[in-house]
Order: C-alpha cells, then structure tokens, then sequence
C-alpha cells in the first residue's frame, strides 16, 4: 500500500490547514508536509477538531523539491488544465483515476496542493509524476483547498481503487528508465533544442502510465538497445 504525504505549498490561510488536516484523519492520512506555510495560530486548532495532531506531527519544507526528494511517486493538483497535447505538463487525470494507479505504488506517494491563490507554478508541475484535476462546474471551477482534499482523499481511501496487486517500480528505476530515453535522444541526434520538452513529456507520460517493474525492464531494455544500435551505426559509418 502506498505511503501517502500531504504536501501544502505556501498555505496562506491557518484556518485552511486546520481543516486539511481534519479531512487527512477522516480519511486515515497523518503525514503532513508545509512548504513556506503561515502561521498556524489557534484558527487551525479550531478547524481541526480532532485532528491536532496531524497539525503537531506537520514537518515544515522550504521548498517542494526538499519535500519530495524521498517521494517515490508525486502528484500534483490544478484547477487549471489544457486540452491542447503540446501543453503536456497540465494534461490531468480524475481523482478516481489516480486512486487506480496510485494503488500499485510501494512507498511514498506525495499529495501536492498548490497556493490557495496561484496554485502550483510550472516549475513545481515540473516535479510531479501525475497531475490531478478535480471535475467541477465551469461557473465556479476552483474548490477550497480543504474540499478538493477531501474529495482526493475519498477516492484513494476507497478499498476497490485496485483489485490486482502489481509491483511498482521505485524512483531510482524510473529515473534511469528518463536517462535511457535522454541517451537515446542523443544516439538519434534529436535537435537540442526539442531534447528538454520531449524529456519532460516522457517523464509525464510514464507517470500517467504507472509501469510495473516487469514493463519497466521491458521498456529500458529496448530504449537502452535501441541507443546502442544507433551509436554502432554512426561508428560504421
């Protein structure tokens, strides 16, 4: 089962992380991470009921980066998203979506919420492995931090979110399957100044399709001969 961590970045409002942390224990969740948050006062003690102690056991971050570094699946929220397929950084899935994929991950699985004003930045989109998006009323799209929580949490708390269990691979596998396609990239010669944004769309790409470690060998496999081949080619030549 996955290890989940709510991460607040920037939480303006005490009030909203007093009420997070009350939706984290309805919902079973006790790690909370705040990255630059404000001030918690007696505002969010009061929101949080019961949950005094998700607030108490909150670790403080000064960056998303930090937060995440031990994460081995990050996901992010936005109430902003794109239907266009370059703009591949904000291509989402639903909440019921994510609670399939997510299931087959072992360790820590990072829920990122945004700024209650901004949200998230490209920059930290950049982070996370799998963008989530909340379907909502197009007259009023954006959810209070706390109710876009809770409806995140339901769906993952749900006990039928995934019927097989898989083994998930881990962050350093992933992270070589990127390096794999990087070194591929450069066997075929691939314009430079394409390499960045098509490395960051196979990275979201593999995120959305949560390889198992059998797909992932498979996968590295054949981008690691595929390099190999193009490089002898070139020698041949």
């Amino acid at each position: 089962m996955p290890d989940y961590k709510v991460v607040l970045v920037e939480p303006k409002s005490p009030g909203n992380v007093g009420a997070v942390a009350r939706a984290m224990k309805n919902f079973g969740l006790s790690r909370l991470a705040l990255v630059n948050p404000c001030e918690l006062d007696e505002t969010a003690k009061k929101r949080a009921k019961h949950a005094n102690d998700v607030l108490k056991a909150a670790k403080v971050y000064k960056s998303l980066k930090a937060a995440t570094r031990k994460s081995a699946f990050v996901v992010a929220t936005s109430g902003i998203i794109s239907r266009n397929d370059k703009k591949f950084i904000r291509h989402p899935l639903t909440p019921r979506e994510i609670a399939k994929r997510v299931a087959r991950v072992k360790g820590e699985v990072a829920l990122v919420f945004g700024r209650e004003d901004y949200g998230l930045y490209n920059d930290e989109l950049l982070l996370a492995d799998i963008l989530v998006n909340i379907p909502t009323s197009e007259k009023y799209p954006i959810m209070n931090i706390s109710h876009a929580c809770a409806v995140l949490f339901y769906d993952l708390y749900q006990p039928k979110a995934s019927t097989v269990t898989l083994i998930e691979t881990s962050k350093l596998e992933k992270e070589r399957l990127n390096g794999f396609f990087a070194e591929l990239l450069d066997a075929v010669d691939y314009p430079d100044h394409r390499k960045e944004k098509t490395k960051i769309m196979f990275r979201k790409m593999m995120g959305r399709a949560v390889p198992t470690k059998w797909e992932f060998y498979t996968l590295a496999g054949i981008i690691k001969d595929a390099a190999k081949q193009s490089r002898r080619a070139k020698r041949k030549k």
